[in-house]
């Protein structure tokens, strides 16, 4: 991707021009391909800007904003997501001789202002920056009646999408996710606060399973079976993967640390999980110089599975209710032990990064084809070198073993949650973009 990502905020805030955004001259006239990727860099930082962008939140937001894509560009021999997205009716009709540049502006426009309301200021000024600079020179050549006849079209799409999306359950989010009151645990086994961060005394959405998901049939068809069964007697499966956890997070090496570290995706710190897969598939869009249908195809598909990868994933979550290894070691094993990563506030079974990267490397794989080869530079802005993978499910299960290493999952957890996230891409690789 051309430009830093500190480029883009610190550009767009500012209020200055689009130059970090690509190789195009101050002449030049930004394609639908452009389009698609300028805004996608953008919305990448506004989900580190964004407070409530949880990897939950920020997975439906690429999955609406994907959506909102292709529908807007839905090239010639290009399906419709209505009829296949669960409840999506058709959007308006196409009507002739837009331009599809403009289109795909003034539909990105409404979705990102939509799907983060409440970013913050510089988030806010970025937005406005966005819509307001590309958009001159996205119209700057057309025809006003051209113009204005593709920006009605964008922004009717972007909000027949926006609608539909609205009853899904997870649009209004209050108090950061996190419910005012929880049942107090009752077995050894339930889940319990990691922290004494005073919000994070409940668990974050903890009914996000329960929303409608995109592709998936319902949110139970990628359920999965339960984890080993709880026990502190040593030899027992259980107490055998907390003694993993612990001995691996006591002798780890700088590549085991560092792996930790580069798929830790933090939310506010860096674009979140999600946001890392959507980062892989830029990159190589951009490699490729892809175009705007392809480019459309794969981050819808992609957002599309990330979403109902955190649904299956939650809802797995709080059926199993599972405390979290650092509970558990030091109850049982070390009082003093201390995970390498901060311990997110929800339910450990099965690991989020585990489905949401089993769902990615199968829809990818399917995209791009076995034995697809590919860099990840998504943190070399934070100084991490970027890193080389032979395919997507390499990357997927390094990702799935970075939470055993940051010592926040047991490997069942990490294991049944790539299994799961197979499915969950199996799923989505059941819609059908091309004629």
């Amino acid at each position: 991707m051309n430009g830093t990502r500190r480029q883009v905020m610190a550009g767009l805030g500012a209020g200055l021009a689009l130059a970090p955004f690509g190789t195009l001259r101050a002449a030049e006239t930004p394609d639908a391909a452009r389009v698609i990727h300028d805004w996608y860099r953008l919305i990448l930082e506004l989900v580190r800007h964004t407070p409530t962008a949880s990897p939950p939140m920020a997975s439906r937001a690429f999955a609406i904003i994907g959506t909102i894509a292709w529908e807007a560009l839905l090239p010639a021999g290009g399906r419709s997501l209505s009829g296949q997205l669960n409840g999506l009716t058709p959007p308006p009709v196409r009507p002739a001789s837009l331009d599809a540049a403009a289109v795909l502006h003034a539909a990105l426009s409404v979705c990102v202002a939509e799907c983060f309301a409440n970013t913050g200021p510089t988030g806010q000024r970025a937005t406005a920056t966005m819509t307001d600079r590309l958009g001159s020179r996205v119209n700057g050549s057309l025809a006003p009646a051209v113009s204005a006849a593709s920006a009605a079209h964008g922004r009717a799409v972007a909000d027949h999408v926006v609608a539909w999306a609205a009853t899904d359950g997870g649009a209004v989010i209050a108090n950061m996710g996190f419910p005012e009151t929880w049942r107090v645990a009752e077995a050894a086994s339930d889940w319990v606060p990691t922290t004494l961060v005073q919000l994070q005394q409940t668990p974050l959405l903890p009914g996000w399973g329960n929303n409608r998901p995109f592709a998936m049939t319902d949110g139970a068809v990628c359920s999965l079976q339960p984890p080993p069964a709880y026990s502190e007697e040593p030899g027992s499966a259980f107490h055998t993967e907390a003694m993993e956890v612990y001995d691996i997070t006591r002798a780890l090496t700088p590549e085991q640390r560092l792996i930790a570290r580069f798929w830790s995706d933090d939310p506010m710190l860096s674009p979140t999980p999600p946001g890392h897969w959507i980062a892989i598939a830029m990159q190589i869009l951009e490699a490729q110089n892809a175009p705007a249908d392809r480019r459309a195809e794969v981050l819808a598909l992609l957002g599309i599975t990330l979403a109902d990868a955190f649904i299956a994933c939650w809802r797995a979550k709080f059926e199993y209710d599972l405390l979290r290894p650092v509970t558990y070691i030091r109850r049982v094993i070390d009082k003093t032990w201390e995970p390498l990563l901060i311990t997110p506030p929800f339910p450990e079974y099965p690991s989020g990064h585990s489905t949401q990267s089993g769902a990615a490397a199968t829809v990818l794989t399917a995209l791009f084809g076995e034995g697809f080869a590919f860099n990840d530079a998504t943190h070399v802005d934070e100084g991490m070198d970027a890193r080389d993978y032979p395919d997507f499910w390499t990357a997927a299960h390094e990702a799935g073993r970075s939470r055993l290493y940051g010592g926040i999952h047991f490997r069942a957890g990490v294991e049944r949650g790539l299994e799961q996230g197979t499915c969950v891409g199996q799923q989505t690789l059941r819609l059908q973009l091309r004629a």
